[in-house]
């Protein structure tokens, strides 16, 4: 009687276990996601951020394993001390690292910019170097560490966002390219949030860079009648920028610079711009400069040899930005194949059977057609006279060149 009950009573033991472990896989599976879908609707977009995170850093760490040659002990204190596989990131930082760019994503080095010598050897020396290899400057202590925020500032098309890039690719140091989408929440204080889980991130990688691109609209002078949520986001950022806890005990400051670029600099909060000890001037290329974007920009585009003379186009384009000079040899090298294709129009000619061998190099003239660059040569020259006679002769000759009229041809059909 007594083995009975005991069999009895383990039956409805392991059913009461059964049903037990029944009832938590049912409700794991089943119940749990649809409160947690009431309680959080976000849900399903914060996971969906966190393997898209977890998938960004993981190639990130497969780059990196290819450039150490898989040797990540950081004795020489120039390795990345966390290993990305062993982060353990928040919802906040799972967004963020989203932004974050592998170098090898990054197609543009130093090499692919024309001129800029100075500012390159300089951001070398001060910002990619310290950051990367600190044991070089360990004999300086804090004073050679790389500084804490950098800013690039001129005229629109200088090539500033171009510079960022390849300090990006050049560097190897995590980029973070913050978007002010990525910071900008619809909940109260999660906005504030997203700048800490910046900078946290920022220490979980570092070395690392934060480039904010336009960052006069992120960072911008603070106003009274400016909304409130705006200058707690310019308060954290600066707090966690260079607050207490930007050192480490022994007073060496964080290897994490802030990056930024701007052509409104005086729209910059003041705290910010002192926060920013480099700032690089961008200004319009000189001849030698804008000879070597040329040179870049055409690359292997033909020429014709005995019709085109790169240092008289050099000294035409006086006053025009990189992207302007881009722009125009981008519509001069449609002359040639405009050229062609209305001769093949005129005989007859079908278009697809188009030989690139019969079309003609590209020509001094062709920068000066109405159709071609001639445009953005005549918009150029009108904005360099407008912004010569708004200047006094001493400050304008700093950055403009004088080109004398009889140089440049009249436009031609």
């Amino acid at each position: 009687m007594s083995d009975q009950k005991r069999v009895k009573d383990l039956v409805s033991g392991l059913v009461i276990a059964a049903g037990t472990v029944s009832a938590y896989f049912l409700f794991r599976d089943l119940v749990g996601p649809y409160l947690a879908k009431l309680i959080d609707p976000e849900r399903e977009k914060h996971e969906e951020a966190r393997r898209k995170a977890q998938a960004n850093l993981q190639r990130i760490r497969r780059s990196r394993k290819v450039e150490a040659g898989d040797d990540d002990d950081g004795t020489d204190g120039s390795r990345h001390t966390v290993k990305i596989e062993d982060l353990v990131l928040n919802e906040y930082e799972n967004r963020v690292a989203m932004e974050v760019v592998a170098p090898e994503d990054i197609p543009v080095g130093f090499d692919a910019i024309g001129g800029l010598e100075d500012i390159i050897e300089e951001l070398k020396e001060a910002i990619i170097y310290p950051l990367t290899m600190p044991h070089l400057y360990a004999h300086g202590g804090p004073l050679l560490a790389a500084p804490s925020g950098v800013l690039l500032y001129g005229p629109p098309g200088c090539g500033k966002t171009m510079l960022a890039k390849a300090v990006a690719h050049e560097s190897g140091a995590s980029f973070i390219n913050l978007h002010i989408s990525t910071l900008t929440e619809k909940w109260y204080g999660d906005s504030n949030k997203l700048v800490r889980a910046v900078f946290s991130l920022a220490h979980k990688l570092q070395p690392a860079i934060v480039f904010i691109d336009e960052i006069d609209a992120v960072l911008g002078t603070r106003r009274s009648e400016e909304h409130e949520a705006s200058g707690m986001v310019k308060a954290e950022f600066m707090t966690l920028w260079d607050g207490l806890t930007s050192t480490n005990a022994a007073g060496i400051p964080s290897r994490i610079v802030v990056l930024g670029a701007t052509n409104r600099i005086n729209d910059i909060d003041e705290a910010i711009l002192r926060r920013m000890p480099k700032k690089f001037p961008v200004n319009l290329p000189g001849k030698e400069q804008r000879r070597r974007i040329l040179q870049l920009v055409l690359g292997d585009t033909r020429r014709d040899p005995e019709h085109f003379d790169i240092d008289y186009i050099a000294k035409v384009t006086a006053g025009m930005s990189g992207s302007d000079i881009k722009e125009a040899c981008r519509d001069a090298a449609m002359m040639p194949m405009r050229e062609h294709m209305r001769e093949l129009r005129a005989s007859g000619g079908s278009l697809s059977r188009v030989n690139p061998t019969h079309i003609r190099g590209i020509r001094t003239e062709d920068f000066f057609g109405r159709r071609g660059g001639g445009r953005v040569l005549a918009e150029a020259r009108l904005r360099h006279s407008s912004t010569t006679n708004g200047q006094s002769k001493s400050s304008s000759s700093d950055v403009f060149e004088d080109v004398d009229d009889d140089l440049v041809p009249e436009p031609v059909e």
